[in-house]
């Protein structure tokens, strides 16, 4: 068990960190995690604030659902004035999970659901649940996804696929999600969060820059066209092989004191 060390605890975040590992909670658990505006406004400054020793963030939503989406008890008449500058909060909050410091890997269970969902396709990593299913209910509620999901979703799932959910309310469960690719890793009841951690063990020993180079330059050059693309590579490259961690990794393989690649049934 991780020797924890409590940062911050609020009535809706609790941040803990270990071995530059932090541990990122949503806690409304009677309301399925459901984003309020506070939420919203206190993951956007957990994530601008984190720790300097903090090298990689899991996010969780405590009880039985990573996230319901938005809380519609908050829903009111907006004006469009309004409406455009409450998503654009949403917009600020989720940039800083995909575009901030670290890599962010979540933990799906249950619901992922709407707003939910837009906050899972931020993360860089998701691990699922058997219990997680998908869906964007905005169609049936006369509503349009407003937390940056018809730029990420897309990208994972296909544009015809996210239309298929919001026209006709499909939901995706476990098994499919994987599948589609709305998470790279599918686990037992449970076993989420130490799944997550133990991947977040392996993107904390990575090199920072490199994670950075992954993190920032990756989705950026695949929007690319392939010769602009080639160009920015090779200059990230070459960033990230001349930092001095990177040096000293590439001596200690070397030497043979580096990890080798063998499949993952094999690793020790």
């Amino acid at each position: 068990m991780m020797n924890t060390t409590t940062l911050s605890e609020t009535p809706l975040l609790a941040l803990q960190v270990d071995a530059g590992i932090a541990h990122l909670q949503m806690r409304r658990a009677a309301k399925r995690n459901a984003l309020s505006d506070a939420l919203i406004a206190e993951l956007h400054r957990a994530f601008v604030s984190l720790p300097g020793e903090v090298r990689v963030v899991v996010l969780s939503g405590a009880g039985d659902h990573f996230s319901a989406g938005l809380d519609l008890s908050e829903l009111s008449e907006r004006s469009a004035a309004e409406g455009l500058e409450h998503s654009r909060s949403w917009h600020a909050a989720f940039e800083q999970i995909q575009f901030g410091r670290v890599p962010v890997i979540a933990v799906l269970q249950g619901a992922v659901v709407g707003g939910g969902l837009e906050l899972a396709s931020a993360a860089h990593i998701r691990v699922a649940e058997a219990s997680a299913f998908y869906a964007l209910p905005e169609g049936q509620r006369g509503l349009f996804v407003g937390g940056g999901g018809s730029t990420r979703i897309p990208r994972l799932i296909g544009l015809a696929r996210m239309t298929d959910m919001m026209l006709t309310g499909h939901v995706f469960d476990a098994e499919e999600g994987l599948r589609i690719g709305l998470s790279q890793y599918l686990v037992g009841p449970g076993e989420g969060l130490a799944k997550a951690m133990a991947l977040a063990a392996k993107v904390a020993a990575n090199a920072p820059l490199s994670n950075y180079a992954v993190m920032q330059a990756l989705p950026r050059i695949a929007e690319q066209p392939q010769a602009q693309g080639l160009f920015t590579e090779a200059l990230m490259a070459a960033i990230a092989q001349g930092d001095d961690g990177a040096k000293g990794r590439m001596r200690d393989f070397l030497a043979g004191r580096g990890g080798k690649v063998a499949p993952e049934s094999a690793e020790s």
